[in-house]
């Protein structure tokens, strides 16, 4: 991964951009990390993952909430009593 500083990175901000779609660039200020770049298939792989892993664990709950006898009618229940 590459580390531009955050003076490097506007100074050099066309390699930087040119590095970034073929990796990840870290940006530091002061010594920390304040910013990432990366390509848009990164993104959208990055985000594909983090939506699939949500539906995964959504999925867990709402069979482990069945077996203990959750159902529509009772969840209907729930909802309309916390108006």
């Amino acid at each position: 991964m590459i580390t531009y500083s955050a003076t490097e990175a506007k100074q050099n901000f066309a390699a930087m951009l040119d590095a970034a779609a073929r990796e990840p660039v870290i940006i530091r200020r002061h010594d920390r990390d304040v910013a990432m770049v990366i390509s848009p298939e990164q993104y959208r792989k990055l985000h594909r993952l983090n939506v699939d892993e949500l539906m995964r664990v959504a999925d867990a709950i709402g069979a482990e909430a069945e077996k203990n006898g959750m159902t529509d009618e009772i969840l209907a229940d729930i909802l309309a009593s916390d108006d």
